[in-house]
């Protein structure tokens, strides 16, 4: 049961740090971190709705991954 505490801690600790930079990569409605980074760049580029749905989906896919993950953790905490 330990074993499997360290490794979901170590998986919650890895997408959360994998969410930060995928919400931060999005397209922002004007003014936020996106356009610091090179929001013009990739405006200017025109780039296609096809990335942008791409991120929509990595992002959603991780924060599925993430409340799994600690909803397992709240099961375990709950069992011990």
């Amino acid at each position: 049961m330990n074993a499997l505490r360290i490794t979901l801690q170590v998986l919650l600790v890895l997408s959360s740090l994998l969410l930060i930079p995928l919400v931060l990569l999005h397209k922002g409605k004007g003014g936020g971190l996106s356009d610091m980074f090179g929001g013009g760049i990739s405006s200017s580029a025109g780039s296609s709705g096809v990335a942008e749905r791409n991120l929509n989906r990595i992002t959603i896919g991780v924060a599925l991954f993430w409340t799994v993950v600690i909803v397992l953790l709240g099961l375990i905490e709950r069992v011990s």
